[in-house]
């Protein structure tokens, strides 16, 4: 027999004729405020279930469901997420995160379509070949993430913090990083992948000492966006649009800049900037 007991009271919640967690049928359970931390939950069945602030720090979730539950406010720190299924096709069936301590959780593979994070924390997160497309992330703090071969596509990544982030190979493809901090971010590519940003918008966003070189990134918003120091060599940025943006020591070598919208940014101290003669609307 098992009891699940709630993480203040001790009291017990539910008792299962079971001799493990894992794999166990805990569908749409109301399993509010319960101390789950370092269970095993692998492969466990917990669609729909209501897990708000409850306390899962180091379980173990592997290849676990959890579409549609309801986790806001939960301690998810260090567990292990690999595979999971948190996401869906709709935001209606997906999972919710809002407020949740997801530092140090390992996402590799995970399914997080359309899963909203706004306001958590994951930093130190792992996030590598995970499935984020329209997934929100708003004000989340995810510094030094590692999220490689991820998909972001069309994610709202608005406010979040990215410092020092690891997104090589990854796609942005019409992802809102508007105000974003990706200070020292890697966006580089590895080994024969590549990493997208193509139509993102990352107005006003912190890119300074960001690696950016040879990524796709046409018809990027990058107004009034901090490139100080920004490696941006060989990037590809047909129609993007750098406006009054401070490229300060940014590195533009080998960048073709004939139809890139360049008005009212200092180009007088970038690097490598090869600016057409046509283009005079520069400070």
């Amino acid at each position: 027999m098992l009891e699940i007991k709630q993480r203040d009271s001790n009291a017990v919640i539910i008792t299962l004729d079971a001799d493990t967690l894992a794999g166990q049928d805990l569908r749409e359970m109301r399993l509010h405020a319960a101390d789950l931390a370092g269970a095993n939950l692998e492969g466990a069945l917990l669609q729909m279930c209501d897990l708000t602030a409850a306390n899962l720090r180091g379980a173990n979730l592997r290849g676990a469901n959890l579409a549609g539950a309801h986790l806001n406010g939960a301690d998810l720190s260090g567990a292990d997420l690999t595979m999971a299924r948190l996401g869906s096709g709709s935001a209606a069936t997906a999972a919710m995160l809002l407020e949740c301590n997801l530092g140090g959780c390992n996402f590799t593979q995970a399914d997080l379509r359309h899963v909203e994070l706004r306001d958590t924390n994951l930093a130190d997160a792992v996030l590598d070949r995970a499935d984020a497309r329209g997934a929100d992330f708003f004000r989340a703090k995810m510094p030094r993430l590692l999220a490689r071969n991820a998909l972001f596509i069309k994610a709202v990544l608005r406010e979040a913090d990215l410092s020092e982030a690891d997104l090589r190979d990854s796609h942005l493809n019409d992802a809102n990083l508007i105000k974003a901090c990706l200070k020292g971010a890697n966006l580089e590519s590895r080994d024969d992948g590549f990493t997208v940003l193509n139509l993102a918008n990352l107005e006003g966003a912190d890119l300074s000492d960001a690696r950016m070189h040879g990524i796709a990134a046409q018809e990027v918003n990058l107004k009034h966006c901090i490139l100080r120091n920004a490696d941006l060599s060989r990037a590809v940025l047909g129609g993007a649009v750098i406006r009054c943006a401070d490229v300060e020591g940014a590195n533009f070598e080998g960048v073709e800049l004939a139809t890139v919208s360049l008005d009212l940014s200092n180009f007088s101290k970038a690097l490598n900037a090869a600016i057409p003669s046509y283009k005079t609307n520069l400070r």
